[in-house]
């Protein structure tokens, strides 16, 4: 009795969580999501655009207001209260700079380079309500995915193949499916979570977060149909893919990934992964997802996990998004830096026959502020082959300050936004040539 109630234990979270987390499906429109993020719209479209944006001003504004009295005034007696509002000086500015930037944005106040429609307003209106629903959502119901034995069993049968490919623990097949399935910013909160129980090592967290944590597919249907280039989807996607694959491959072995040191969140830690003899990877990993599903605790711990989880993200994450994506569309939009970085790179492109090169070197890097930049500057270049490659390179350079970039700076996941521009750069210079070869034999 007690083996099946442990059995139904392990099934029915995991099942659940698998439907929501990893199950592609189709939204009204025809586009390919997930459920989790089908519900976070669904919420967003019925509640109307106001009532979120309310809400996450409110919230980026009590962070920092309770920030600078735990971090500065008072020392907070609970231990979670303390990992969430008493932060290091540099976060208290960060968070300081995210509330005085979304009331800005949100009275339509003040200096025109933090209100506009391409910087502050474009963060608050367009993208928080969006990542609010999907940490609402993402934060109660990742227990699922962690807490009942799936990891456990899905670590066993992947570890042969993430392990010696990509140097990550097999569970992280997981995280990996719900960026490329879903939406990269679950992933980078599985990476994160899975980093604070002592499951990923510091160097494993960072490379899942920086190496798997794509865009959806349905954010790749948008970018390819706003540069016209719609009857080549199925290139382009599996262009991408080739792509984050071969990265994927080659950075968790050069630096700076491959230096990040393997330390851990917290003392106990769990690292073995090997299959004792009598063992075969289904009965092992079955044999832990049972014991994990036996130590899961009930309902109530389920309920008060997520919701520290959710409080997490809000508190933290989101004015984090507001404050950086804000600085880096501030510098995309209004000085010529990507352009001076991008100028370098002119003979290179021309050298790879990309037409109107000066109009593409312009594009390369200032998709780390926001990927979606990158198309806008280059949807009216006539060159269907030059718009295929800064599309889909776009998009393979995964890391962009607006809203994945944000999310892994406002987790607990250990790298700073000098390394990041660093882990942005190295991959670009691996996937402009494999999408330029793709685009030649395309075009």
């Amino acid at each position: 009795m007690r083996n099946t109630a442990t059995l139904l234990k392990f099934i029915i979270p995991s099942l659940i969580g698998i439907f929501m987390f990893l199950c592609p499906v189709r939204d009204e429109e025809g586009n390919i999501t997930i459920p989790i993020a089908f519900v976070a719209n669904w919420i967003i479209e019925t509640m109307g655009a106001s009532p979120p944006i309310l809400v996450v001003l409110t919230l980026i504004i009590i962070s920092a207001v309770l920030t600078v009295i735990f971090s500065w005034i008072v020392k907070p007696k609970s231990d979670f209260i303390s990992n969430l509002f008493s932060v290091t000086p540099i976060w208290v500015i960060f968070r300081l700079l995210g509330a005085v930037f979304v009331v800005l944005a949100y009275l339509n106040v003040g200096p025109e380079m933090i209100r506009s429609e391409s910087t502050g307003a474009m963060i608050l209106y367009d993208l928080l309500p969006t990542l609010f629903a999907v940490f609402l959502l993402a934060g109660l119901l990742l227990p699922l995915l962690l807490n009942y034995g799936l990891l456990e069993f899905v670590g066993s049968l992947f570890v042969k193949v993430m392990r010696p490919l990509f140097r990550l623990p097999g569970r992280s097949a997981v995280d990996n499916i719900a960026s490329w399935v879903g939406d990269g910013t679950v992933g980078v909160l599985l990476s994160s979570k899975q980093y604070e129980q002592g499951f990923y090592s510091k160097r494993e967290a960072v490379v899942s977060a920086t190496t798997f944590s794509v865009v959806s597919i349905t954010f790749t249907v948008v970018i390819i149909d706003y540069v016209d280039l719609m009857q080549h989807f199925p290139a382009f996607y599996l262009t991408i893919v080739i792509a984050g694959i071969v990265a994927a491959l080659i950075m968790p072995r050069i630096p700076p990934l491959s230096r990040v040191e393997d330390s851990y969140y917290v003392e106990n830690h769990e690292t073995d992964e090997s299959i004792p003899e009598g063992y075969n990877m289904f009965s092992w990993g079955y044999k832990k997802a049972l014991e994990r599903a036996e130590k899961a605790e009930n309902v109530g711990g389920f309920l008060k996990d997520g919701v520290k989880t959710v409080f997490d993200m809000w508190f933290a994450v989101l004015p984090i998004v507001m404050a950086i994506g804000t600085l880096g569309t501030i510098v995309a939009e209004y000085t010529p830096l990507f352009t001076w970085i991008g100028a370098p790179f002119v003979p290179v492109l021309e050298l790879m026959g990309i037409e109107d090169a000066v109009r593409a070197s312009e594009t390369l890097f200032i998709g780390f502020t926001d990927m979606f930049l990158p198309s806008i500057l280059i949807s009216d270049v006539s060159s269907e082959m030059t718009r295929f490659v800064i599309a889909a390179l776009s998009i393979s350079q995964l890391i962009y300050l607006s809203e994945v970039g944000g999310v892994i700076l406002g987790s607990k996941i250990p790298v700073g936004l000098g390394k990041l521009f660093v882990i942005f750069l190295i991959r670009t210079i691996i996937s402009l040539p494999i999408i330029v070869i793709a685009a030649h034999i395309i075009f």
